[in-house]
């Protein structure tokens, strides 16, 4: 080696040290926090939801309660009306069903029913009447029916 050469002097390219996988990037720490809060928002949606169908579960628990006790007595057919009202209430609050009776509950039952609505009205006229009346011209089956029905449970 020749001391008057610069060149002789150089030494070897280095790379750097690699570094590492702790602490990340700030890009990972972003998509951290955005995950985190888009899992927070799917868990509060659920729950809202949840919440908000929870009428609907105890509705048709009080269905399934009334459909053990079917009788064809006036009171059976009241509960009934009962239990249409409190979920009417919930499922359509702007409407006020709570306060229709007669052909008005009638004509919001059907309205507000799914599928055949022209099939539905003698049974729906004969629940509605079968409040007041002594006697019944409608089977509990038919009402547990229509009440399946009305309440999106589909069991005919």
């Amino acid at each position: 080696m020749n001391p008057g050469d610069p060149l002789s002097q150089l030494k070897d390219i280095h790379l750097p040290e690699t570094g590492g996988f702790w602490p990340p990037a700030p890009g990972w720490w972003f998509l951290a926090a955005l995950a985190m809060a888009l899992v927070a928002v799917l868990v509060w949606l659920a729950l809202r939801r949840r919440r908000r169908q929870r009428w609907l579960t105890l509705a048709k628990q009080e269905l399934a309660r009334l459909e053990q006790s079917a009788t064809p007595a006036p009171h059976w057919f009241v509960q009934l009306n009962v239990l249409l009202k409190q979920a009417a209430r919930e499922r359509y609050p702007n409407a006020h069903p709570e306060a229709l009776s007669g052909k008005d509950w009638t004509e919001f039952l059907l309205a507000h029913a799914p599928n055949d609505r022209i099939a539905q009205r003698p049974v729906v006229e004969a629940l509605v009447a079968s409040a007041w009346r002594p006697a019944v011209n409608l089977t509990p089956a038919q009402a547990l029916a229509f009440a399946h029905l009305w309440l999106g449970g589909q069991k005919c």
